[in-house]
């Protein structure tokens, strides 16, 4: 009876004993990525994957992704926030915009936050400081909005005759909005310039902005931050060629997608530094360790074609501080 019972002990733990090491393995981590967009946020992913793989987390080797984008419906990003925590992910990445985080440091005051946002994170109230942001968030600031004055100055540099100047804001990202009206009146001011401010958050609404702007003979336009611009950009470019108003945008890709002028940080290089943050609290950082990063590679980028094609002569001083030529 003994030998039996010893026989059936050691039948078991050949079974079971695989099992119990099996599930003793620790769970791969989750990260929920939260954006607005999928179509305009997909050219940056590569560059935050190569940010996590620098810290050694490779996408379905040993961390897992779970993805959720409003597809350019901000009033869905709380919901989506939410579905990600259902999910137990470890850390919430938001892409490219401040309601994300926003909506994202609402919904928990715990899960780790790693954001990219182009506005002021402090004003935003998404960490105390810049250098100890304090509680569960942290990340990138791209400075997109900051930068929306020396935007106009250069649409001005290339048009010194200009006095009307459109400025194209997506209305349902209203937070953004409203600071970048203030900051183009302001700077308009000092420009002598007249703002007409467009509104639009879908593809016709586009299309009407620019007839508008046609109609009543803008010289020039400036296209407000917002990453659903930014998926439109080759849309918007068509338009401006279309209707023969020169624009300046907030990134290098509207320049690369056809547009005239494109000044701004390097978004890429951006998304690879949030990898980074993602990656140090994968390992054990905590947020709160980790100060917001500012980034510090500011891209000009002209398009001499499409200058050619709208009958503009780009100044060679202007040229000379571009740091990309398309020809």
């Amino acid at each position: 009876m003994r030998r039996r019972n010893l026989i059936a002990g050691l039948v078991i733990a050949t079974v079971t004993g695989p099992l119990a090491a099996h599930a003793q393995q620790p769970a791969m981590p989750v990260v929920g990525v939260l954006g607005v967009n999928s179509a305009g946020t997909q050219p940056y992913l590569a560059a935050f994957r190569q940010g996590l793989s620098e810290i050694g987390y490779v996408e379905g080797q040993n961390v897992l992704i779970e993805y959720r984008w409003a597809e350019d419906r901000y009033n869905r990003l709380p919901e989506l926030a939410a579905d990600l925590i259902r999910h137990h992910v470890n850390v919430i990445v938001t892409v490219l915009t401040s309601p994300a985080a926003l909506a994202a440091k609402a919904t928990t005051a715990t899960i780790p936050i790693v954001f990219s946002v182009g506005g002021d994170p402090v004003k935003h109230g998404l960490v105390a400081s810049l250098s100890r942001p304090g509680g569960n968030a942290t990340g990138i600031n791209f400075f997109s909005s900051e930068v929306t004055a020396k935007r106009l100055g250069l649409l001005r540099e290339l048009l010194p005759a200009a006095t009307r100047i459109g400025l194209l804001v997506n209305p349902t990202n209203a937070e953004v909005t409203e600071g970048t009206v203030k900051d183009v009146n302001a700077a308009a001011d000092a420009l002598g310039l007249q703002i007409q401010v467009l509104n639009a958050s879908n593809g016709n609404e586009i299309d009407a902005a620019f007839t508008t702007l046609a109609n009543h003979r803008a010289d020039g336009l400036v296209v407000g931050p917002d990453s659903f611009f930014l998926t439109r950009r080759v849309q918007i470019a068509i338009l401006a060629a279309r209707h023969i108003i020169p624009a300046i945008y907030t990134v290098g890709e509207y320049a690369e997608a056809g547009g005239l002028i494109g000044y701004g940080t390097d978004l890429t290089d951006s998304l690879r530094q949030q990898g980074v943050y993602v990656g140090r609290i994968l390992q054990g950082t905590k947020p709160m360790d980790l100060p917001v990063l500012q980034s510090t590679k500011f891209k000009l980028v002209i398009n001499l074609r499409t200058a050619k094609a709208l009958g503009l002569e780009v100044p060679a001083t202007l040229l000379s501080r571009a740091d990309e030529v398309i020809e």
